[in-house]
């Protein structure tokens, strides 16, 4: 029998993160995954990139592993958004001294880092790979048994699963859900001109195509929405042939294409959580909310999960309370689950709007896109959004010790 403040269970990007922002303050946390560590590090794992808003690269920094990450980050200055392949576009630009909209990251370096600065804090106990195979939540505290036979103690169960939590299935969280009928195709190239730190959203009525930077400057991350009938074509063609496919809708803005990198894909979906908390037991990431990628704030939200999560948890150890208390537990949720759900909704009617074809509705969106351009405080307000500076920003996020 091994006794923790905190269970987490996942031990993915957001599992991790929370780990070491509770290590901060002073929380012991056991984390259990499934995934080989050899898996999970391997570089062709799956293949994603990520945009980490500033506001959440600011807590990598005050948790003391950003500077890993330094050297294979690549800033964000711009976000050019176009309707099609209409030369004009809505840009969200920041100044050389200005902080950046947010970094691209290839997931693996992420993971990479948080499995060497959990490694390092001894107040972190890592069960991988292993699983659950039975768990007692009572007024007394979390117990959770797992496959390899070892017993784990604590106050307070976190569920970091993904959007398949076996953890949220079991205990009856409803869900809102639904699919969209598109699936995201991921990969990346080399290009001849530099990317100068600009990131394209390109919406074409079949599905969003986006352009990500990378480092270096003449690389860049590709995700490529499309219907689950062009998706089986798509995955199917040639290099050369699907290279040809990404260059007829990116056109200029990159120059020729080149060196792709092997393809993967994934289906697209929205589900949210009614409640993200029950007795003793707390969801983060996308075990409570999956979105759309289209704004690149899915791992963001998960971020901001942790910070008001770790937040609340050690104040709360801090005052003397029992951490699965379900006052606490209610802060959380109540801190979490408006901005979460007013951050997928925007998200969502922004993939519906521009989903919509007809000479009409692209004259309507064009129009919207050009009012913006031109009406500097709602430009300010999506910049801060995706800056992930909305709300009531918990202390890590604003890059103070928890």
């Amino acid at each position: 029998m091994e006794r923790y403040d905190v269970i987490i269970l996942g031990g993915g990007l957001v599992g991790l993160t929370l780990a070491l922002a509770l290590d901060q303050g002073g929380l012991s946390v056991a984390v259990v995954d499934p995934q080989p560590n050899i898996v999970a590090l391997d570089e062709r794992f799956d293949g994603r990139a990520s945009a980490i808003a500033s506001a959440s690269w600011r807590m990598f920094e005050q948790l003391g592993f950003a500077g890993m990450l330094e050297p294979h980050a690549c800033a964000i200055r711009r976000i050019e958004v176009r309707d099609g392949p209409s030369p004009e576009a809505l840009d969200f630009t920041v100044g050389s001294e200005e902080e950046p909209l947010g970094f691209m990251l290839e997931n693996r370096q992420l993971r990479v880092a948080l499995a060497k600065a959990s490694a390092e804090k001894p107040g972190i106990r890592q069960f991988v790979p292993d699983r659950a195979v039975d768990t007692v939540r009572d007024e007394h505290g979390v117990r959770v048994t797992l496959a390899s036979g070892a017993v784990l103690e604590g106050a307070l169960l976190v569920a970091a699963e993904g959007r398949q939590s076996p953890t949220r299935e079991a205990n009856g969280f409803k869900l809102a859900k639904w699919d969209y009928a598109h699936i995201a195709i991921i990969s990346a190239f080399d290009h001849e001109r530099d990317h100068g730190n600009v990131a394209h959203e390109i919406f074409y009525p079949a599905g969003p195509f986006a352009l990500l930077p990378l480092n270096p400057g003449t690389r860049s991350a590709l995700v490529w929405s499309v219907s689950p009938e062009t998706a089986k074509g798509v995955l199917a063609l040639s290099d050369r042939a699907f290279l040809a496919e990404v260059q007829k809708r990116a056109g200029s803005l990159l120059g020729t294409l080149g060196n792709i990198a092997p393809r993967s894909s994934y289906p697209l979906n929205f589900l949210h959580t009614a409640k993200m908390v029950a007795d003793r037991l707390a969801l983060i990431g996308d075990a409570a909310h999956g979105m759309h990628p289209i704004a690149g704030q899915g791992l963001n939200l998960g971020l901001r999960d942790v910070a008001a999560l770790a937040e609340v948890l050690v104040e709360g150890a801090r005052s003397g309370l029992d951490l699965g208390d379900a006052q606490l537990l209610k802060r959380y949720e109540t801190w979490r689950s408006f901005d979460a759900l007013t951050v997928m909704a925007a998200t969502d009617s922004i993939n519906r709007l521009f989903g919509v074809d007809g000479k009409a509705a692209r004259s309507v969106r064009r129009f919207g896109l050009a009012a913006v351009q031109r009406f500097s405080p709602l430009k300010s307000f999506f910049m801060a959004e995706a800056r992930g500076q909305g709300g009531d920003m918990p202390r890590l996020l604003q890059g103070m010790p928890v």
